[in-house]
């Protein structure tokens, strides 16, 4: 029985950059989509002001709070998806912080 070492520092290496990759477009993608929703949220804030249009806030909040749920939701399911690998969440932990 042989013990390869450097198939399995190619293994670790391809998950640490996979992983790194995965958190850094992540990341982007998620302050894309946030500051498109707060664009979003500023405008009907404004129309509200003026009289336009009345928002129900609590329902708005409500909203929210759902959406936050299922966010987290879909989060666990892809962890579990996602191979647990110690590089692969490593290098998307480096990824997500300097993204």
């Amino acid at each position: 029985m042989e013990f390869n070492l450097g198939g399995m520092f190619g293994d670790m290496g391809v998950g640490a950059l996979v992983g790194f990759i995965t958190g850094y477009a992540l990341k982007k993608f998620m302050k894309l989509v946030l500051a498109i929703i707060g664009g979003y949220l500023l405008s009907l804030l404004w129309l509200q002001q003026k009289g336009v249009i009345s928002i129900r806030t609590e329902k708005l909040f409500n909203l929210a709070a759902e959406w936050s749920g299922e966010v987290i939701s879909f989060g666990q399911k892809v962890i579990g998806i996602l191979p647990g690998t110690t590089a692969f969440i490593a290098g998307f932990y480096v990824g997500f912080r300097k993204g």
